[in-house]
């Protein structure tokens, strides 16, 4: 399971969102380092295809996919240094696939800390850039000499030459421009801005209608190599505390649909760079998370490895097309379910069933 690490400056509602997504209770107070410990959980996509799916098939069981969060201590200017606590928990996201930083923008006066998100986006920036530029500095010399005897080291440490040169600029990598092939051979440094990025900005209540003035400068900011999203935490982390039933009639009553942490959830999902493909039957409806651009074997292959191992063809069907003919046997009936090789790319929102013999 991917994970996603969620980094603020303290009271930016991080904590408030790992709850949120997680359903967990984590302590939330409105003073600084309430965080003393990482936190992680699993945090379930939302995802109305596979709960269409499970009412057409009278499904007994519904089973989500999902991703793992990891929420640390919030981080201060000087953080990469020692100051605060921040520190002592960069360590525990650098093996994170991909990061959500959580800007704050409401404005409380019984909650200290500054209410500008771009600010926060700078100084987060920063110290993520100075942790990497300590940690390819400490590597280097290593490297460098290592690679007089072997030659095939050259071109990561090359590449982690261009890496410090942007990072002493003040420039995560995420953004420096470096091309896949140098980024690559970046990867057994564990960078903490050579990650996907998510930043939620965290609005108050009477700010949801200016969302977009608000979130649009860190977009900018981010200038294209990361997604930016508005929400209000307060709300959401209150509506993900009520049952399914009084939670979607909250959202709904103010207007915010299936509430912004199902956009948060599936747009980090995305960011990993996972799809998902679904199965249904009246025991089961499950949505199963893949690498997106696998093949079927490889997809038969998440299910169980003997479907992979014998995988001869899978019936496919996109999941919307399934609904609107009402079940697998009139699908089947109408010559809709395609058959398809070891050679088909799964698309997100595929449903299958895989044919294979072992």
């Amino acid at each position: 399971m991917e994970h996603l690490g969620l980094v603020g400056l303290p009271n930016s509602g991080k904590t408030s969102l790992f709850n949120a997504l997680t359903g967990a209770s984590a302590p939330v107070a409105a003073h600084p380092f309430t965080t003393t410990e990482t936190n992680q959980g699993v945090a379930p996509l939302p995802d109305a295809r596979l709960d269409a799916l499970a009412a057409m098939s009278a499904s007994r069981k519904v089973v989500r996919t999902g991703l793992e969060v990891v929420d640390i201590a919030g981080l201060v200017a000087g953080s990469a240094s020692g100051e605060g606590l921040g520190n002592r928990f960069l360590a525990g996201i650098r093996e994170v696939d991909a990061l959500c930083l959580v800007l704050r923008a409401f404005e409380d006066d019984e909650v200290p800390g500054d209410t500008d998100p771009l600010d926060a986006l700078t100084t987060l920036e920063l110290e993520l850039v100075l942790a990497d530029a300590d940690s390819v500095e400490s590597q280097l010399d290593k490297r460098r000499k290592a690679a007089r005897a072997d030659k095939s080291l050259a071109g990561e440490v090359a590449a982690m030459e261009v890496a410090l040169g942007h990072l002493g600029e003040g420039v995560p990598i995420y953004r420096a421009g470096m091309g896949a092939e140098q980024r690559a051979l970046l990867k057994g440094l564990f960078l903490l801005t050579d990650k996907p990025v998510l930043a939620v900005v965290n609005l108050g209540e009477s700010q949801l209608d200016k969302a977009e003035v608000l979130v649009g400068p860190v977009a900018e900011a981010l200038g294209g190599h990361g997604e930016a999203l508005g929400v209000c935490l307060q709300l959401e982390a209150e509506a993900a505390q009520l049952p399914a039933d009084e939670r979607a009639e909250l959202l709904e009553g103010l207007g915010l649909g299936e509430g912004a942490l199902a956009r948060v959830a599936r747009v980090a999902y995305h960011l990993l760079g996972r799809r998902t493909f679904l199965t249904t039957g009246d025991k089961e409806s499950r949505a199963w998370s893949f690498r997106a651009g696998a093949t079927a074997p490889e997809c038969a292959g998440v299910i169980h490895s003997d479907l992979q191992r014998g995988f001869i063809r899978a019936e496919v069907i996109h999941w919307d097309e399934l609904i609107e003919l009402g079940s697998w046997h009139a699908a089947k009936a109408a010559g809709r379910l395609r058959l398809e090789g070891k050679d088909y790319q799964v698309e997100d929102g595929d449903v299958l069933e895989i044919r294979f013999n072992v």
